[in-house]
């Protein structure tokens, strides 16, 4: 996706063919700051701190950190360090696990150094075409909705947090489809959910939308249900961190809400998932998913940009007061349209998933 008209990607391999540079989301919207990442430690924090953050950007992260690990020691301990290491720096998005398992495989016995930055280049390649798959699958339901309900007219998409190229490692998920259908001539809006409390979709797909040059509107996350109400949404469109072999959907804190409010007012409301998001081996994601909770400070504090230009950070919540911070949230899979994958529109049950990533099932069975 375009930054001021260049094209960038939200991690990659520096010049140099061994460190790996990462967009600092931390610093976004106001700074564009490119961080880079020179060990196994590196990785982790930028994980646990969001430095990179979005289910597929994790697990790419991870399989660079895991690439970096075996370049200062790539023996079986430390093979186990780094695996170590890494799969607690986030507990919610199941990518993360699924990109170690992979790289742990695949460095079992080769060379490990050489064949990790190889495995790890794979993974975000394929994250970028696993993308494009969604975005063509995605783009069928815009074009339906244009050419039965809305012939020349713009469709109004909302979407929830940032599951865009900044979340992936380009295109997105929710977004994809999105992007696709903006190059395509179709006429196309974006409702954006501020998302907070780190404002993820005020800062983060707001800025993507804008550089790209897709029309879009930054609302309070509570404003959803009424603009539903009224008609000024023709779908939902979110991401996912974890999707349960039932289908129930795991994303950010208050994707429920909206998905009880598409219910209520007839909204289609569809989840874009790449396949490693799914986990087969969770049957109940309400039951079974962990709840990552994160700092009270990313709920008491925020950071701005004042008027003379300056960044500071302020208190919005009376000292003493305590605050709960529960990062994600499960949508049942009875509240989801369908589920958008590179192999289609699929409903969100047990068998339709089973049916379309048999690999994924086996894989979980190991």
């Amino acid at each position: 996706m375009k930054v001021d008209g260049k094209h960038f990607r939200s991690i990659w391999r520096e010049r140099d063919g061994w460190s790996v540079g990462a967009i600092d989301q931390r610093r976004l919207p106001h700074e564009f700051v490119v961080a880079k990442l020179t060990s196994c430690e590196d990785a982790a924090v930028a994980i646990r701190d969001m430095l990179v953050r979005g289910a597929p950007l994790i697990g790419a992260t991870a399989a660079y950190g895991m690439a970096l690990a075996m370049r200062e020691d790539s023996s079986d301990a430390g093979l186990k360090h780094a695996y170590d290491t890494l799969v607690v720096a986030r507990p919610t998005a199941i990518n993360l696990k699924w990109a170690l398992d992979e790289m742990r495989t695949a460095l079992a016995p080769v060379e490990r150094a050489e064949a990790a930055y190889a495995r790890a280049d794979e993974i975000v390649e394929q994250d970028v075409e696993i993308n494009r798959g969604i975005a063509g699958n995605g783009l069928k339901l815009i074009e339906a909705i244009v050419a039965k309900k809305k012939p020349g007219e713009t469709v109004n998409v909302l979407t929830h947090c940032n599951a865009g190229w900044l979340a992936t490692v380009d295109w997105g998920t929710a977004t994809a489809p999105i992007y696709l259908a903006h190059e395509r001539g179709i006429k196309v809006h974006v409702w954006v959910d501020e998302t907070r409390p780190r404002n993820q979709g005020a800062s983060l797909t707001a800025r993507e939308l804008g550089h790209h040059g897709v029309p879009h509107t930054v609302i309070p996350d509570n404003t959803g249900g009424h603009l539903m109400q009224h008609g000024m949404v023709d779908l939902a469109i979110v991401g996912t961190d974890r999707v349960a072999a039932n289908g129930d959907v795991c994303n950010k804190i208050g994707t429920y809400l909206k998905a009880l409010a598409a219910h209520d007012n007839g909204v289609p409301f569809y989840v874009a998932l790449p396949s490693p998001t799914i986990d087969f081996a969770v049957d109940d994601g309400i039951r079974d998913i962990p709840i990552e909770q994160r700092s009270g400070t990313e709920v008491t504090d925020m950071t701005g940009r004042t008027a003379d230009g300056r960044l500071e950070t302020v208190r919005i919540v009376p000292e003493g007061s305590p605050v709960a911070n529960y990062a994600f949230d499960v949508t049942p899979a009875r509240l989801v349209t369908g589920l958008i994958t590179e192999r289609g529109v699929l409903k969100p049950d047990r068998a339709s998933l089973a049916a379309a990533f048999p690999e994924r099932i086996a894989a979980a069975a190991e």
